[in-house]
């Protein structure tokens, strides 16, 4: 039979590459969302990849533990991956206890339900390299201590260590994947390279003149999420559960992404860009960068894909995306066409 698993936030970036792979594996995919007014959207980043007609999707909220209880019951997963939250580090000082309730207690919510209802399935939890936050070393790894600097890494912290203390009192397969920064066409707008390439796209189309951020001095280790969803799923094949950074071990300025952004459309970032200090953050984290090596020697995972490469599909993306339809609504447009096909066996 074929493994079952059940994935939170599947409508995000991450849930809708995890379900393309998963799918691409012959599991069956069962996702939970959070009802809205505003039916269809959540669902646009599946529609996307073409997997949206192949996963199950469920009601279901991260703060209504009898709502998990009663899904994890019904379908029974081999595998949960816990990848909602309030994700957006900006939004977390304007709504802390919103981003305290769904990201942090969220995380126990499913804990306590696996632990409840269906304690043999392994568990993944998204945790965030902005844990980290006040670098105490170059270059951060497992062993790291963390020293967040907003509402939404001192959340994400307290979920990582409620997935440690269930994993040790309650013998539960538990890991934690410390993710360093990972994007994609699917990312939001509101992240810094998505803000960026599609920035670049309107000005290239004639839709703006200028793109204004806050810090580009700021040193990021980018990833490619196709290739941070694949590590997702090597952590629960492991026999034995636990906790790994995954990055790419490069860290580059949000000026340098910014450059090849704009060079690929063969614009001179110069004339367009601008600093904006009401874009910079109440407490800034300056430079993150991520030592693998330890996912590396436990399953041999490394990054497929290099920053030039993943910036430039991303700028391709949304000229196609603004060039069929340069308002919000463009976001919609599919990038590829098609159910996804499951892999036999």
């Amino acid at each position: 039979m074929a493994k079952k698993a059940l994935i939170t936030g599947i409508s995000g970036q991450d849930g809708a590459y995890l379900s393309r792979l998963l799918l691409e594996k012959g599991y069956d995919v069962v996702g939970i969302i959070r009802r809205s007014s505003h039916f269809g959207v959540a669902e646009h980043r599946l529609r996307w990849l073409g997997v949206l007609d192949d996963v199950k999707l469920i009601d279901g909220d991260l703060l209504d533990l009898a709502s998990l209880c009663r899904i994890v019951g019904e379908e029974k997963p081999d595998e949960v991956y816990n990848l909602a939250a309030q994700s957006f580090v900006t939004t977390s000082w304007q709504q802390p206890v919103l981003t305290a309730n769904v990201t942090a207690v969220g995380v126990t919510n499913v804990l306590e339900a696996i632990r409840l209802v269906r304690p043999q399935a392994r568990f993944y939890q998204a945790s965030s390299s902005e844990m980290y936050g006040l670098i105490q070393e170059p270059m951060q790894s497992e062993a790291t201590p963390f020293y967040p600097r907003s509402p939404y890494a001192v959340a994400k912290l307290y979920g990582h260590w409620i997935t440690v203390n269930y994993r040790e009192s309650f013998g539960l397969h538990a890991s934690s994947g410390i993710l360093f920064n990972h994007e994609s066409p699917l990312r939001g707008r509101e992240f810094v390279t998505r803000k960026v390439t599609d920035g670049v796209a309107r000005i290239k189309l004639g839709l703006a003149t200028e793109l204004r951020l806050g810090n580009i001095e700021a040193k990021r280790d980018w990833g490619h999420a196709a290739d941070y969803v694949r590590a997702m799923w090597m952590m629960l094949q492991q026999d034995t559960a636990d906790d790994y950074v995954i990055a790419t071990g490069v860290t580059t300025t949000v000026r340098d992404m910014c450059r090849i952004a704009f060079a690929h459309l063969g614009l001179e970032m110069d004339k367009h860009l601008v600093i904006d200090p009401a874009f910079y953050r109440p407490a800034e984290v300056d430079v993150l960068l991520g030592n693998p090596a330890k996912a590396k020697a436990a399953f041999g995972w490394e990054p497929q894909i290099d920053l030039r490469t993943m910036i430039t599909e991303m700028v391709d993306a949304d000229m196609k995306r603004l060039s069929a339809a340069p308002e919000a609504v463009s976001d919609m447009v599919p990038l590829e066409r098609g159910a996804a096909r499951r892999a036999a066996g």
